[in-house]
């Protein structure tokens, strides 16, 4: 009687997902979409010779399924049901490297207003694991738009210059041109890594 009773109430948890929960499987086609466009634009990248951005695009490919997975992860063990999306074909011509990266800055905010939304509502159904897992993701998705939004001002300031894109493809390829937004130093006057002073 009591595995009845409990297989049941699996079955309606799946029926009636909260709210929160049907917002996180709704995200999970952004994650795996940025993984499939970013991808994508990695390949267009490694087809013009810049192998310090292809790079750095599929390494962010990777990462991005890596966050879905964490999703995944949260419902699984919330004992709630898992919904795939369905994943659209992306786009594979960008008109330069600099829209290519506006459309990175793009998608990480559009995550960024699903990760908050989700964050919303599971505060308001009291869902404290919920909460403590997107922790986690609020601090990455400020990371997230913080790099897209410096490589975006590397780009204007390259302008059209051959050169100076070449250089930026260089520093992604020997990991420099991100290193102090990575560290969090960029106003870190004590040159602690932290940015704050010692």
């Amino acid at each position: 009687m009591r595995k009845r009773l409990n297989a049941y109430k699996k079955i309606i948890s799946i029926l009636f997902m909260s709210s929160h929960t049907s917002a996180i499987n709704e995200h999970l086609a952004l994650e795996f979409q940025a993984s499939h466009t970013y991808l994508a634009m990695s390949i267009w990248l490694r087809e013009r010779d810049l192998i310090g951005f292809s790079s750095y695009m599929l390494n962010k490919s990777t990462e991005e399924r890596g966050h879905a997975s964490k999703f995944i992860a949260y419902l699984v063990d919330s004992e709630c049901k898992v919904q795939l999306p369905t994943i659209e074909s992306p786009e594979r011509e960008w008109e330069s490297v600099k829209a290519l990266f506006d459309k990175v800055y793009e998608m990480e905010r559009t995550v960024t207003k699903s990760i908050n939304n989700i964050y919303t509502l599971s505060e308001q159904e009291g869902d404290r694991t919920a909460t403590a897992m997107l922790d986690w993701f609020v601090g990455e998705q400020l990371q997230e738009e913080s790099e897209a939004r410096f490589v975006l001002k590397r780009l204007r300031l390259a302008d059209s210059s051959a050169a100076a894109l070449i250089l930026l493809d260089q520093q992604f390829l020997d990991g420099t041109l991100l290193a102090n937004v990575k560290a969090g130093g960029a106003f870190d006057i004590a040159g602690t890594g932290g940015g704050a002073a010692a």
